[in-house]
């Protein structure tokens, strides 16, 4: 990896990454890879560009997709949880709460849906695709 400061097109290759495969365990390491750069040169570009860690970012974009999946999904706390990309019900719930301001059950019963999507068919719209 060289120690460049990577530009905006680079930057915005991590933060690609991060926006299309959120649920992955992306590791820094693999972003500053995507960016062309060292870990330490993308956490503070980064930052630099877009007011936050590449880390908060990526907490950010999987809490809001849990969001999307408590309002209109038939799926547990825990099953969102692991769908978004989280190991942890316990750090999810937490940084939930800590973004949201409040539990995802919480924010699940203040947005109820009348019809939401049957938990059995997301899992399987969302099951990856082994093309080889």
């Amino acid at each position: 990896m060289s120690g460049k400061v990577p530009g905006v097109v680079h930057l915005r290759r991590a933060k690609d990454l991060m926006d299309r495969d959120y649920a992955a365990p992306l590791m820094l390491e693999d972003l500053a890879r995507s960016a062309n750069c060292s870990r330490h040169h993308l956490v503070r570009s980064f930052r630099a560009a877009y007011g936050e860690t590449p880390g908060r970012y990526l907490t950010t974009r999987r809490i809001e997709r849990a969001k999307d999946l408590l309002r209109s999904a038939n799926l547990t706390v825990t099953e969102i949880c692991v769908l978004v990309g989280f190991t942890s019900l316990g750090t999810f719930s937490r940084r939930f709460t800590e973004i949201v301001g409040m539990t995802p059950t919480a924010y699940r019963a203040q947005h109820p849906t009348s019809a939401p999507i049957p938990g059995c068919f997301l899992m399987t719209w969302t099951r990856p695709v082994n093309f080889g």
